[in-house]
């Protein structure tokens, strides 16, 4: 559990805060289109239920679902992340290798534990690129994440420029790590503990492997297993084309999660991910048939928190004061006594 600082005042006002919410969505969306060559598309804010597309994070967190009364009753879900729509959307546009799309994408994700950087809204840049099967290695995603590092550094500068009291933070490299690692290193941490200790070390990290068996059988995180491909040897020793963007937040003195990304599962990985969790009866999905049959484009994508952008680069302490969602009594109560103003 996150915990809220003891002494915190906003650097910036509500007022402030609000405009500078807008210049950085702004900057930062160009930015990372023009850096990974993403076309913008408009996105679903549900999807039909029965049919895989939705994605459901772990495997286990329930979808918000609805009847739709001039369509017999039939139940739509609203998207909980666009993880697999995005393939089916470059699939069908026809996109080349080194082309891809990205999309503002609301969701809501009613199973989540609320605390200062979860909240049942979710708005993320969803984002997805084509590529040859060569590049299905942790090095060409190695590549694609320093690319997006870039990104957040010149959207750190940018705002910078604008709001001289916002002193950027962020180291001028992102350190590349592995999850297995971590754990061979520090096996008596938490994974949690883990990505605390190195975020506060490196200041950027991102954690290769994610969602895969690790060497003592642990997992460092959950993943579904449907999108990611958490179960390919990379080469090296290690398992797992997929990964976590961390920062240090000195405001909440934590490691802070920006986004997750990953080389997308290919037929043969996708079969291997859902035997190993038990879950072949997905293998019947509309989504799952088109792939296992070899029908969607080998793709490579992620999710970044908007909010979560904006209230790290703000020295937010709470998500709540970059977005507009609803909190339990407690929880805003808190948020008053110490000084916390909820949008």
């Amino acid at each position: 559990m996150i915990k809220l600082p003891a002494k915190y005042k906003s650097i910036l006002n509500t007022r402030e805060t609000e405009h500078a919410i807008v210049a950085i969505k702004d900057f930062f969306q160009l930015a990372l289109s023009t850096e990974l060559n993403l076309t913008r598309v408009t996105a679903p804010l549900f999807v039909e239920a029965g049919t895989g597309i939705n994605d459901d994070l772990n495997g286990v967190e329930r979808p918000v679902s609805f009847p739709v009364k001039s369509m017999n009753e039939k139940k739509m879900e609203i998207v909980q992340s666009l993880a697999k729509w995005k393939r089916m959307k470059v699939t069908d546009l026809g996109l080349e290798p080194g082309f891809g799309i990205y999309t503002d994408m609301n969701a809501l994700r009613p199973d989540e534990d609320l605390d200062a950087i979860h909240s049942i809204y979710v708005d993320q840049w969803d984002w997805c690129m084509a590529i040859d099967e060569a590049d299905r290695t942790v090095f060409y995603l190695h590549e694609i994440v320093k690319k997006v590092y870039r990104c957040l550094k010149r959207t750190e500068f940018f705002l910078y420029d604008r709001y001289p009291e916002l002193k950027p933070i962020l180291p001028k490299h992102i350190k590349i790590l592995f999850a297995d690692d971590l754990q061979r290193q520090y096996p008596n941490l938490t994974p949690k503990e883990r990505e605390n200790k190195v975020a506060k070390e490196y200041g950027a990290v991102f954690i290769t492997g994610i969602g895969g068996k690790m060497g003592d059988g642990s997992i460092h995180d959950g993943r579904a297993p449907d999108y990611d491909d958490w179960i390919t040897e990379t080469g090296d020793g290690h398992r797992g084309l997929n990964g976590d963007i961390l920062v240090w937040n000195p405001v909440l003195n934590s490691a802070f999660e920006l986004s997750s990304m990953g080389i997308r599962v290919s037929p043969q990985s996708l079969k291997a991910q859902l035997q190993e969790r038990n879950m072949m009866d997905r293998a019947e999905l509309s989504f799952h048939k088109k792939l296992l049959n070899g029908e969607l484009t080998q793709t490579l994508g992620g999710g970044i928190g908007q909010s979560r952008i904006c209230m790290f680069l703000l020295r937010k302490a709470h998500i709540g004061e970059t977005q507009v969602s609803v909190w339990p009594e407690e929880i805003k109560d808190d948020c008053a006594k110490r000084g916390i103003v909820l949008l």
